[in-house]
């Protein structure tokens, strides 16, 4: 435990990646199974596990001191666990250093295996025995909390820099596709990367495999794409998912692993009865009731004419029909429900369509060129017997960077809003984890904007904690402000000190965390899409909102009337 509060001390101070590369190797080389195999799943965040809840420690301290203090405190800090490690000091008698701490897997052992009433004890009885830092580290492990500015595809960077150093052929592209199929504390994935064992066999896992993704394209880049090296696809308005289905079952992940096939049931049966085999990129997007999970089109694209699409039950999204694309308001009914009812599956039905396959009927396609797998994937879907919610995505024709400025015009026209963009991708690439680079560009619409007031403020989290960073806006309707979102990001470092300034100089009131501030200052805000809600009390709600600039010349009286926003929807 002492090793490993002072690594992720040093990591949360430290802003060169290379110290940081350096600190973690030095701790991997030093540090015995399992506790490091621990340290790597706190920093990556994939514990599967929670030892305490924050309320826990709020109450552990008040406790021990006066509530106003603690107030005063955090209020200070901004950060409940530094708030806390700091007081703790206040409330015990001088530390003994004799006092050997235990390690960081005696720590995990015991919170795992302890009865629900004998946490709060041992909780208190290592806060005793700490020092401020130490406590930190704990009060973050235990809630899950730990963020340090290392993020998990950065550690998988440093995971293969190490096992480089063993075995030259280990490379980041090998660590991600065991990555979500091994768990903390890692042992055997640690032993392969020390070349004491074989690379960990998932074979027969269901697991996921990180996805590939895209970079924004710069101007001085887009008159390089031709269609002789580059693919257009659109880029729709849904969620990222991997479906795979093969001999261990069938999932739907999200782009980030977290398994979501709780929340499509209707999808994964469909898939299951129809014995499929393989593992797709795509994008999940919720579909009008009266389309029975048939997206229709009266345009078949030349790819399609080629492998006789016209026999085929599985469409394609033609490039000028979006009729029976839902909104993405629609689709997030869907998300995160445990148990979906089969009223709200059949009013609301989903489909994948398919950007691109890892795997297809038990190949492994990622090292074929992207043009040739999406060649495989359309016939294949042609082969199918039966329809399913699966679609292909169909490549757009262009001549010039002029005709994907042309389309990415008319993706910011559409009125539905549910084209994010265009997807350029080289025709010779393999599918391989991450961002590469040169490989895949995105060229996305543009964004909406509206000018709005903003009502409240709440402290962010991590190195923001300091920092009143979370804005609640809204617009006028009837000489009075209703909210119509929340944003967290579009600002520089020094727009932010100058909004946390304004926010303390121009407070109102207070609720809990959330400070309500004088209805002065206007920010214009950039969204994707705006969609009909009931959730919300202007009933409305914005896809990706973000601060686009901070009007500090603007009187707020001049910002938008909520019907602007009203005539947005499509």
């Amino acid at each position: 435990m002492n090793a490993f509060s002072a690594l992720v001390d040093n990591l949360y101070y430290l802003n060169s990646n290379n110290a940081k590369t350096e600190l973690v190797l030095e701790y991997l080389r030093n540090t015995p199974d399992p506790d490091r195999g621990w340290a790597i799943g706190a920093i990556a965040g994939t514990l599967s596990f929670e030892f305490f809840k924050r309320k826990t420690i709020k109450d552990i301290i008040l406790e021990r001191i006066d509530p106003v203090l603690f107030e005063l405190s955090y209020d200070y800090v901004g950060e409940m666990s530094e708030t806390v490690a700091h007081l703790w000091s206040t409330t015990t008698s001088k530390r003994d250093d004799s006092i050997t701490l235990p390690t960081l897997s005696e720590v995990v052992e015991q919170f795992s295996s302890l009865p629900k009433s004998q946490i709060k004890p041992y909780l208190i009885s290592l806060l005793d025995i700490m020092t401020p830092t130490q406590r930190w580290a704990l009060l973050k492990l235990g809630t899950k909390g730990l963020r340090i500015g290392v993020s998990a595809r950065f550690l998988k960077k440093i995971l293969a820099l190490y096992g480089s150093q063993h075995n030259p052929s280990i490379n980041i592209e090998q660590i991600e596709r065991v990555w979500h199929g091994v768990s903390p504390p890692y042992i055997n994935m640690l032993a392969w990367l020390e070349a004491k064992s074989d690379m960990p066999d998932i074979s027969n896992q269901l697991t996921f495999q990180p996805v590939m993704l895209a970079h924004p394209i710069d101007a001085d880049i887009l008159p390089t794409i031709s269609p002789e090296h580059w693919q257009a696809e659109w880029k729709f308005d849904g969620i990222r998912a991997q479906l795979v289905s093969n001999h261990t079952g069938t999932a739907l992940f999200s782009r980030n692993g977290d398994d979501i096939s709780h929340s499509f049931p209707d999808l994964i049966t469909a898939i299951e009865k129809a014995d499929i085999n393989g593992r797709f990129d795509g994008e999940l997007v919720a579909l009008h009731s009266h389309s029975d999970n048939a997206l229709t089109t009266s345009n078949k694209s030349a790819d399609e004419s080629k492998v006789g699409a016209s026999q085929c039950h599985q469409t394609s999204i033609a490039h000028n029909n979006f009729d029976n694309i839902a909104s993405f308001n629609q689709l997030q009914q869907r998300l995160n429900k445990k148990k979906p009812s089969k009223a709200l599956m059949q009013s609301i039905p989903v489909a994948l369509i398919v950007y691109d396959a890892l795997q297809l009927n038990q190949q492994d396609i990622r090292e074929t060129p992207l043009h040739q797998r999406s060649a495989k994937i359309q016939t294949w879907l042609v082969s199918l017997q039966q329809p399913l919610p699966l679609y292909s995505s169909t490549l757009l024709p262009f001549k010039n960077d002029k005709d994907l400025i042309s389309l990415k015009e008319k993706a910011s026209q559409l009125s539905n809003g549910y084209i994010e963009g265009i997807m350029l991708k080289r025709k010779d690439a393999v599918y391989v984890a991450g961002r590469p680079k040169g490989q895949w560009y995105k060229l996305k619409r543009d964004p909406k904007l509206i000018d709005a007031v903003i009502m409240y403020a709440q402290r962010g989290h991590g190195k923001r904690s300091s920092f009143y960073s979370d804005f609640t806006f809204g617009c006028w309707q009837d000489g009075v402000l209703l909210p119509i979102g929340k944003a967290y990001s579009g600002f520089t470092d020094s727009e932010l000190k100058e909004l946390d300034t304004w926010v303390r100089r121009n407070t109102m009131g207070r609720f809990g965390p959330v400070k309500e501030v004088k209805k002065e200052l206007v920010f214009e805000i950039a969204f994707d899409a705006v969609q009909n809600s009931n959730r919300h009390k202007s009933k409305v709600a914005l896809r990706f909102p973000r601060i686009h600039r901070i009007r500090w010349d603007k009187p707020a009286a001049q910002a938008d009337e909520l019907s602007t926003l009203v005539k947005m929807i499509g």
